[in-house]
């Protein structure tokens, strides 16, 4: 069995579809759904989700761009939006860089907030982060040194330094469809080492649909792809990455057990 533990149920390109994407999705072997929130809006939705489907959970969380148009959200209502049994994570939030579409400060401002809630509540952390290496690591070794918490790096597309960096400080790396891109080979050298226990993969659905399905739209079931593809960088067969990286994902999530 495997766990897609980062898809985007509510979006559109899988919402219309929800219900067939899941049964194709369990067909295809997979087991388990983390349906991610990336703005106030939507967390009912992925609640009200996961409440009617027994295999998915929900997170609650504000994505970096939408940070500006959450600047005054404060950390009572995300400490209020976990308490719920099927919320097993908060995020996904963190730094971006690339698009700027929120100011840089209120980004890190949020990300700090959402820290805190995971510190408090102990719910895994669901970090995005591109082009900003250097502030996410600077971040969390700082809110690490106040207190431990458990967190994660999704759709992992950094450098092996970052990687040794977030790893040292305890976090799991989680692999997207991206790795199998032709163009991908310093992330495969990546996921050919990454530590057994501290990995995930994941399809960050209805985005970046792996090889061979590259130009669709993504779906849940093709974290088999990438799962597949993993193992062969790793000399290990399907079922073996499967099983582990499910162990790993109720490990992290341990509300989801």
């Amino acid at each position: 069995m495997l766990i897609d533990s980062h898809c985007h149920l509510e979006y559109e390109g899988l919402v219309d579809d929800q219900q067939a994407a899941l049964e194709r999705a369990r067909a295809a072997g997979v087991g388990g759904f983390l349906n991610i929130s990336t703005r106030q809006s939507e967390w009912g939705r992925v609640v009200t989700t996961a409440e009617r489907e027994s295999d998915v959970w929900a997170s609650v969380g504000i994505h970096p761009h939408e940070a500006d148009g959450h600047a005054d959200l404060g950390r009572e209502i995300l400490l209020a939006a976990t308490d719920n049994a099927r919320v097993i994570g908060i995020g996904e939030t963190g730094l971006d860089y690339y698009y700027d579409k929120s100011d840089r400060q209120v980004q890190q401002a949020l990300f700090r907030m959402h820290i805190g809630v995971a510190r408090e509540t102990g719910l895994p952390l669901i970090i995005h982060t591109r082009d900003a290496e250097e502030d996410t690591a600077a971040i969390l070794k700082d809110e690490m040194e106040q207190g431990a918490f458990p967190a994660l790096i999704h759709c992992f597309t950094a450098s092996a330094e970052f990687a040794r960096i977030v790893l040292d400080l305890g976090l799991t790396i989680s692999l997207s469809g991206i790795v199998t891109f032709k163009n991908a080979r310093d992330l495969q050298e990546i996921a050919a080492k990454l530590p057994g226990e501290r990995m995930l993969v994941e399809t960050d659905s209805p985005f970046l649909a792996p090889i061979p399905h590259r130009g669709k739209p993504c779906e849940p079931a093709f974290v088999r792809d990438t799962a597949a593809f993993v193992a062969t960088l790793r000399g290990e067969t399907l079922d073996e990455l499967a099983e582990r990286t499910t162990e790993n994902f109720h490990a992290l999530f341990r509300k989801s057990l």
